[in-house]
């Protein structure tokens, strides 16, 4: 008797220990080596039929951007004066995304590997590097004024000097000055009035109006260039897109005259977007992997990459515009569609998003569909989830 007890208790002690271990392994989270893995949307809990209607969509909805980039800018940007292309620039795809679902690819169409211009999406990229700056706290606080940690002109005068870097995140900053041969208020001028008006227009406080500006954004970047004193590709490539496995065909540009020297070396300054040429070149595959690791709160594997405070505050609404976050756009104003509030994007000119959902482990890629059909590609994909 006494011997089938210690049977009994050493075989209940080996169920808990396996039952302990078969949960443990269901409940770790896949993430993609160099070989992403697939599955059907069945096996993800999800309508099968549905996600076959959101490829099919995103199909049907191309977006109408010229093929040729440099005719699409030229037509965007037509009233700006003096305006010129400083950057690289290239040809789109046709349309192209993933959605990912546990980390799994659900769905995939288009050519995931071509390397395309990404536009304003640069702009969340730019922001991460930001976010890195903070963790490794080369930055104390993005409430911190700029002209703290960048002593040249730029960040000087009655105006400029209030400049914080959350102004400069959440494009409220209202700089005013000129970059590499362009001024603030070149940028999307007003489509009334003339150079004289908009020069001598009146300043906004900082934090107060929110302008998409692209002048403003590329001085986002000069400034982190100053605090990081090495390019912020080489920043972005070490910190996040090696540890993540990116490939190696991403590039990050600026243009032929944002070189500047920084401790003795000359380095470029990279552009935020592809506004005047440059910014950010990318396949969809490795968006879709930066969209992963901010789908789970800058974890990757067992690497807390970028912290979760930066990946939770880059969607919260900022004062000056609730859709807009620290170079993310939000969905507290329905930007997005009629889906959860706490889904977030990154999104760039002629249909280029990044999608995250991290309440439901789900990224959307989509590249060239036309912009103002994102919200119902969103909505069918959620829709798509089987929840109990």
């Amino acid at each position: 008797m006494h011997r089938f007890k210690i049977f009994l208790v050493a075989f209940i002690f080996l169920v808990a220990f396996l039952l302990f271990h078969f949960y443990a392994s269901a409940q770790k989270l896949y993430y993609p080596d160099s070989v992403w893995l697939h599955k059907k949307p069945e096996e993800l809990r999800m309508s099968a039929q549905a996600v076959d209607s959101a490829v099919s969509f995103a199909l049907r909805n191309e977006s109408k951007t010229d093929y040729d980039l440099r005719i699409a800018n030229l037509k965007a940007y037509a009233n700006e004066p003096a305006y010129r292309m400083l950057g690289p620039m290239k040809e789109r795809g046709k349309p192209a995304g993933l959605i990912i679902k546990n980390g799994y690819i659900v769905a995939e169409w288009g050519d995931a590997n071509r390397v395309d211009m990404t536009f304003s999406a640069t702009k969340s990229y730019l922001s991460t590097v930001a976010g890195l700056a903070l963790d490794a706290r080369l930055i104390k606080t993005i409430d911190d004024k700029v002209a703290a940690y960048v002593t040249d002109e730029k960040f000087e005068g009655g105006h400029n000097a209030k400049i914080t870097w959350r102004h400069l995140l959440t494009q409220s900053s209202d700089w005013s000055g000129c970059l590499f041969d362009v001024c603030d208020w070149a940028d999307r001028p007003p489509k009334t009035g003339g150079i004289d008006n908009w020069r001598n227009r009146k300043l906004n406080e900082p934090g107060t109006v929110f302008k998409y500006n692209d002048v403003r954004v590329n001085l986002t970047a000069y400034a982190l260039l100053q605090v990081w004193r090495k390019p912020l590709p080489m920043v972005l490539k070490e910190k996040l897109m090696d540890p993540i496995g990116a490939s190696t065909t991403w590039r990050w540009y600026g243009y032929e005259n944002s070189f500047v020297n920084v401790d003795g070396l000359m380095m470029q300054s990279v552009s935020g977007g592809g506004h005047f040429g440059g910014g950010l070149f990318i396949n969809t595959f490795d968006q879709a992997r930066f969209g992963l690791l901010f789908c789970r709160k800058g974890k990757w594997k067992e690497q807390q990459l970028i912290s979760s405070q930066w990946t939770d505050a880059v969607h919260q609404s900022s004062f000056a515009n609730k859709s807009y976050g620290l170079m993310w756009w939000t969905n507290a104003e329905n930007h997005l569609g009629n889906v959860s509030k706490n889904i977030y994007a990154a999104e760039g000119f002629g249909g280029n998003f990044v999608v995250v959902d991290s309440e439901d482990d789900l990224v959307i890629v989509a590249r060239w569909l036309e912009p103002s059909k994102i919200g119902e590609m969103i909505q069918i994909v959620v829709n798509s989830l089987q929840k109990k």
